[in-house]
């Protein structure tokens, strides 16, 4: 996982939460905000303490029975009637549950990506930019997914924030030259 860094306007540092806390240790410049790059939230970087732990507690030993799979429990509420399809299907209701969500998943995954690229963008703009002049039509523009308007409207903002705003809102396309 990577993060962003800014200093008011201005980016000052990329990286992993360890190197970003090197750096921001170093540099203490007054208030330094840090965006998570996949979502476009706020994180708190202690740069006090030490730097965050990055490395994978060592596993603990196999015992008897099946490989754990990633495979975690929860409650799912349902009607009877939706238990009652479920139950029938081969496999049982797991195995149904996770070829809907596996089906789900493929059809709207663009949808998806699309939506959490645009809440991303909106994060870091509510957090930097809700200020800077367009904020609004900027906003409309994200959201209708309408990239030429979009970087029309931001054109004029500081560059460091236009840019990482642009990355954010389209991080499921292609880069545009």
């Amino acid at each position: 996982m990577t993060y962003t860094a800014f200093h008011g306007v201005h980016r000052v540092a990329v990286g992993e939460a360890a190197d970003l806390v090197k750096i921001l240790k170093r540099k203490r410049q007054g208030e330094i905000i840090v965006f998570d790059d996949s979502t476009g939230a706020q994180i708190d970087l202690d740069l006090r303490g030490k730097p965050p732990q990055t490395s994978v507690p060592p596993s603990e030993p196999r015992g008897p029975g099946r490989p754990r799979l990633g495979v975690i429990a929860k409650e799912v509420t349902l009607l009877p009637r939706h238990w009652d399809w479920l139950n029938v299907q081969p496999g049982g209701a797991s195995v149904a549950l996770r070829k809907l969500v596996d089906e789900a998943r493929r059809v709207s995954g663009d949808r998806d990506r699309v939506r959490a690229a645009q809440e991303a963008a909106y994060r870091f703009m509510s957090a930097i930019a809700g200020n800077l002049p367009g904020f609004e039509e900027a906003t409309r523009a994200l959201f209708a997914y309408d990239r030429r308007r979009f970087t029309e409207l931001v054109a004029k903002w500081p560059e460091d924030v236009r840019d990482y705003a642009v990355k954010l809102a389209f991080a499921d396309q292609e880069p545009q030259t």
